[in-house]
């Protein structure tokens, strides 16, 4: 037996998996140690306002379904019929195994909805922020992008093979400082300028008028990130640029579906030739099986109704948003600059953040405390999701809940 086990302990191959195996429980105990350690919570229930958590229902305050359409009657039945004619999978990529007409249905239906020339359907944010980046921003390119953009940004701009310079926060003249500095190389070819519309962790707005203009004197490209635009701002819901009054022209407009609309999937829309260009050279795209039909289908009702139907539902949004708004900033909560139905806490370092997300779970509601790395080491939060389904009460329960723990 001694002999077996001395035997062992010298296969190199056993030796480099015991390795392994050390590393990876090395990296878990510091996870644990620095309060970062994080475990899924199953849902029991539909992703609705009011969910199943171990038995036990919660009021759902950290949904991005912000006109409360992830279970609209008409968006499911779309969906269900699609199903029945077209079934689940759509087998593999699009380039590979050909398009299926409802995503042409859809990608019509957004450009016409975003007032562009085309459009081009991804299946996540995350897959078509790391596919337009690298396919538009080579090693001739410089990126600026702001400091607080979302990780699927910064993660196409380190995929891209462009230089990056990152601006302070919605800081027009930082960004004109080094735009100007840009024009000292040869080199560049291409400049683009990306932003988010709504911040995801701060709940403000970039300034667009700004942007626009800025990226018109340097005759840099401007992308934006609408994904919590989208149902959301302008008069009918069509996003950042309605909201400022900006005409689409060149600029590039990244969106989802799984947020306003309560769908899934993501998407790009902007000039022919771009979108073209993306169809063969966005990696995220070509390398991906594609969207089922079934979704697809649903996105477009869901479009429709965002189109036609949901004014008062925004305007209820937009009502609730202010009623917890007001209601944190009564008691002195830090909100930050939130300007939108995104409303952070600001609870400071992650001890204490994670004692205001278990009290709030503890009284029966679910927004789950925001840690590094999606935050700042000392700027961790709860980060409360408004929707239209909201009612007064359940605003209310939120807010006599953050008064008692504001007392303990």
């Amino acid at each position: 037996m001694k002999g077996s086990n001395d035997c062992r302990t010298k296969n190199p191959e056993h030796r480099t998996q015991t390795i392994k195996k050390q590393q990876f429980a090395e990296e878990l105990k510091e996870l644990r140690e620095d309060s970062l350690f994080r475990k899924l919570t199953c849902i029991e229930s539909s992703p609705g306002l009011k969910i199943s958590i171990k038995g036990e229902m919660f009021l759902n305050f950290s949904s991005n379904d912000y006109l409360n359409l992830s279970s609209h009657p008409e968006i499911v039945k779309a969906a269900i019929t699609a199903l029945k004619k077209y079934g689940l999978g759509s087998g593999a990529s699009r380039l590979l195994s050909g398009t299926y007409i409802p995503h042409k249905k859809l990608e019509e239906r957004i450009a016409e909805f975003k007032s562009t020339e085309a459009a081009i359907v991804f299946n996540t944010g995350y897959a078509a922020n790391t596919g337009i980046i690298p396919a538009i921003a080579g090693a001739d390119a410089v990126i600026f992008s702001d400091e607080l953009n979302h990780a699927s940004i910064v993660d196409g701009a380190r995929l891209s093979k462009a230089d990056l310079k990152i601006y302070r926060h919605r800081d027009i003249n930082h960004l004109e400082s080094l735009l100007k500095k840009s024009f000292k190389s040869n080199s560049i070819k291409r400049r683009l300028i990306i932003t988010e519309t709504v911040f995801s962790m701060d709940g403000d707005i970039a300034p667009l008028n700004d942007l626009v203009s800025i990226s018109r004197k340097y005759d840099a490209l401007l992308m934006v990130d609408d994904a919590h635009g989208m149902g959301v701002l302008g008069k009918t819901g069509r996003g950042g640029l309605e909201h400022f009054g900006i005409k689409s022209g060149n600029i590039i407009q990244m969106g989802t579906l799984s947020k306003g609309a309560g769908c899934y999937g993501a998407f790009v829309a902007g000039k022919k030739d771009l979108i073209n260009l993306l169809i063969n050279r966005a990696r995220s795209f070509i390398y991906s099986t594609s969207l089922p039909p079934a979704v697809c289908e649903a996105g477009i009702k869901a479009i429709d109704i965002m189109d036609s139907r949901s004014i008062n539902s925004r305007k209820r949004l937009w009502k609730n948003r202010e009623r917890l708004y007001q209601g944190l900033k009564q008691p002195g909560f830090n909100t930050l600059d939130s300007e939108t139905p995104i409303i952070p806490i600001l609870a400071g370092n992650v001890k204490d953040a994670l004692k205001m997300g278990r009290y709030l779970y503890k009284n029966k509601i679910f927004a789950p405390a925001i840690r590094p790395p999606t935050v700042p080491e000392e700027k961790c939060r709860i980060r409360f999701s408004v929707t239209a389904g909201h009612t007064d009460e359940d605003i209310d329960m939120v807010l006599e809940s953050l008064r008692r723990f504001k007392m303990m």
